[in-house]
């Protein structure tokens, strides 16, 4: 029987993480004081069980960005360009998080997005590894629910109208189309791995998101769910969203130099554990980083290790 969204997100938020994931995620609450709504843990590190010598990742939602930091510069990069990104260690282990306000979150995960990252990111597996109550927990999981129909509404006008597609291959090519509208250090296969990792958790969500698509737009005479676009239009819109996306992830690594120390030496660590290259940092490049990722940027596209 096929469980509905709601329920689906809800159990799965609510997976207990490990304890020094729990602290960490409290620990970063605690930065951002009052204004603190939601930790949550996601990505690779969500499958590891050691987790020393690894870059865990979060996402804090805060009430709004003013609240969240003492210095108003901070806010205002954050609401202009979100998220701000920062680095923490806590009993030696090292992660990173990223920012985005109530509003934000909620506009950032459907289809009023400005870029394809956060309901990609979290049309995948997430944990809510803090939160400040159970309101806020409910409403967290409500905003998620949109992630997995978001990415399946803008990839079925991608599938090709001859093929009988199945749920798992939607994923793959929402995965593929997705990957390529940010610079990314991983294997070109990378975003089927992903599905490859748990197919039985990617079916039954994929299932309930074109059951949520099906319950919004009703569904037509062979039980087909109706398209957001055409075919024609939907190609034009992810070839753009992808070379917007792109400067985008350049214009975050920028910004991301005034507010992650070592934000560098992270991306040379990025690159050469998913890629398999031996990128090294000069002491120049670290003294200005952000001319250094300019001039690291063309000869990681030139070989490769950077798509």
């Amino acid at each position: 029987m096929r469980m509905d969204l709601e329920s689906l997100v809800a159990e799965e938020l609510s997976q207990p993480v490990d304890p020094r994931v729990a602290a960490l995620a409290e620990a970063i609450a605690g930065r951002h004081g009052t204004a603190s709504r939601a930790v949550l843990f996601y990505g690779s590190c969500l499958r590891e069980r050691r987790l020393e010598g690894l870059m865990l990742d979060f996402y804090l939602i805060v009430s709004d960005y003013r609240a969240a930091y003492p210095r108003r510069w901070l806010a205002v990069a954050n609401r202009l360009l979100p998220p701000n990104v920062f680095p923490f260690e806590k009993d030696g282990l090292a992660a990173k998080y990223a920012v985005l306000s109530e509003s934000d979150f909620r506009r950032e995960i459907g289809k009023r997005a400005r870029s394809i990252s956060v309901w990609a990111r979290f049309a995948q597996p997430s944990r809510l590894a803090w939160v400040k109550d159970k309101e806020t927990a409910d409403w967290v999981s409500e905003v998620i629910e949109d992630a997995a129909p978001t990415l399946f509404q803008y990839t079925l006008p991608m599938v090709a109208s001859d093929k009988d597609m199945s749920t798992l291959e939607i994923w793959r090519t929402g995965f593929s189309l997705t990957y390529k509208a940010e610079l990314r250090a991983e294997r070109l296969d990378r975003s089927g791995s992903i599905i490859d990792s748990d197919l039985e958790r990617y079916e039954r969500f994929g299932l309930a998101a074109l059951g949520r698509i099906a319950d919004l737009t009703g569904v037509g005479p062979n039980g087909e769910v109706a398209l957001i676009a055409s075919p024609d239009r939907m190609r034009r819109w992810w070839r753009k969203t992808q070379r917007r996306g792109k400067l985008l992830t350049l214009a975050r690594l920028a910004k991301a130099s005034a507010t992650f120390a070592g934000g560098i030496d992270y991306l040379a660590w990025k690159i050469n554990r998913h890629a398999g290259t031996a990128v090294t940092i000069k002491p120049w490049q670290r003294r200005w980083p952000i001319l250094g990722a300019l001039t690291l940027l063309p000869r990681l596209l030139v070989r490769g290790a950077v798509r």
